[in-house]
């Protein structure tokens, strides 16, 4: 077979996005080419590695096994890549970020910070929860992340930046919210809207549930922050949450954040990477100004969010 890494690419966008529409606009590319690039790629392996029903793509047989080697020789490149970059300490290239959903709301400003001092880097962000970016990088699809705290069983390099303090939050017109003091005991009734398994948040619960010896009903479980206020607003139950995802709707008094024995709990945000890769320059560029203007940022952004916990 005589494929080309654009080629590659460009299938592994589809696979990923499920449209070649999509996929050409993040590619930045028209559809036609993307179109061609995978009938080519086609031809090359002489298998189909789409099933096409309508305007949404899925993978064959073929193309799920052929995934897995595409995606393994763009990390072998991408490896390549930045070996030779260390070599000649040029600060530039594609920089893939991973973010988990809390940190959506200071990442950007701070990454669009790190760009108007490096423009020749590319920068490419990707959501997700731990457990995802873990495997990203993984795969060598993301060069660092910005998590909360690592998962327990991959092997990384996660360096601690800033405060990342965690609160209950109610509807404004939650019994708790006009409570001077809510004791853990009371928690153990209330209806609880939870974060998917796998991500830091819902982690961060079960540690303090269990430290309280708490059993309440989860009444609802959501893989966005953004879903879980709207559900806590409407009075569908009650949430521990990141509070420096929360800023906007307490100015607004949307949500209440009572004072909660034991809360907020204070972790931290991380800068993470796989521990056997070594970064390229613009990488290590990135995670040197996490570490030494994240905490500062943050600050600036969400003032007294980090206040101690309630005795």
């Amino acid at each position: 077979m005589h494929l080309s890494f654009r080629q590659l690419r460009v299938f592994v966008q589809v696979a990923r996005l499920g449209s070649v529409q999509r996929a050409a606009e993040s590619l930045h590319l028209t559809p036609p080419a993307v179109s061609m690039q995978i009938k080519e790629l086609e031809r090359q392996v002489g298998l189909a590695l789409f099933d096409r029903s309508g305007r949404r793509l899925s993978l064959s047989t073929a193309g799920e096994y052929f995934l897995v080697y595409a995606r393994r020789l763009l990390a072998t490149l991408k490896e390549a890549e930045d070996a030779m970059a260390r070599f000649t300490r040029v600060e530039s290239g594609v920089l893939n970020v991973g973010m988990v959903s809390s940190a959506k709301y200071f990442v950007p400003p701070l990454l669009a910070q790190f760009h108007a001092e490096h423009p020749a880097v590319d920068l490419r962000l990707r959501l997700g929860n731990r457990e995802q970016l873990a495997q990203l990088m993984a795969a060598n699809e993301v060069d660092l992340a910005i998590m909360g705290r690592a998962p327990p069983a991959f092997a990384c390099r996660a360096e601690p930046f800033a405060l990342h303090p965690h609160g209950l939050i109610t509807a404004p017109q939650h019994p708790f919210a006009r409570m001077e003091g809510v004791s853990a005991a009371l928690l153990a009734h209330e209806p609880f809207i939870v974060r998917e398994a796998g991500s830091g948040t819902r982690a961060a619960l079960m540690e303090y549930l269990e430290r309280y010896r708490l059993q309440p009903m989860f009444v609802m479980e959501m893989d966005s922050t953004e879903a879980i206020k709207q559900a806590v607003m409407a009075g569908l139950g009650v949430s521990l949450v990141s509070l420096h995802t929360i800023g906007l709707e307490l100015r607004h008094g949307l949500l209440a954040a009572p004072h909660v024995e034991g809360l907020p709990l204070q972790r931290r945000w991380h800068v993470v990477h796989t521990a056997a890769k070594h970064l390229a320059p613009a990488a290590e560029a990135l995670r040197y100004f996490m570490l030494e203007r994240g905490e500062a940022a943050l600050a600036a952004m969400f003032g007294d969010a980090d206040a101690a916990p309630t005795p």
